[in-house]
């Protein structure tokens, strides 16, 4: 599953960030130089008694999901820190383009979860708003999004 953005920037191009969600306990996760968000630490849907049931099915894109994500302490400032970062890495980027000294490259983003359906799909699409609100073109890909659950608590 991708979401896309094709609206140009700011920053000089079409996509100058992926943001890749992920599962841990997948064998196929991405490789490469990116930045890498770790939602681990945010409270996991299908381990909370309250909302599991509700949740187990659903992932991160569901609104209802996204939102328990984002209302774990912490999750604004994940996102908010790591979107920082990819800006300061683009404009960093586009500096040294305009230098001459290089060709614009893009800023991948990975961010991991335990099974890439619930948290990491949540933040990275919370960065890709964040993001996209500055006018960076963002690419989001969820690869794991329909994967079985790696695990039971």
């Amino acid at each position: 599953m991708t979401s896309n953005s094709t609206a140009r920037s700011h920053f000089g191009g079409l996509v100058q960030c992926v943001i890749t969600s992920f599962g841990e306990n997948h064998v196929d996760t991405p490789s490469g130089d990116a930045v890498l968000v770790d939602t681990r630490i945010l409270r996991n849907p299908p381990d909370d008694p309250a909302v599991r049931e509700r949740m187990l099915h659903s992932n991160g894109l569901d609104p209802e999901v996204r939102r328990y994500v984002m209302a774990t302490p912490g999750a604004d400032q994940l996102v908010r820190r790591n979107a920082r970062m990819v800006l300061a890495l683009l404009e960093a980027e586009a500096r040294q383009q305009q230098t001459g000294t290089r060709r614009l490259k893009r800023v991948d983003v990975h961010v991991m979860c335990g099974g890439g359906r619930h948290r990491s799909v949540a933040i990275a699409e919370e960065i890709g708003a964040y993001l996209r609100a500055a006018g960076v073109g963002c690419e989001i890909e969820h690869p794991h999004i329909d994967k079985p659950i790696t695990y039971e608590p």
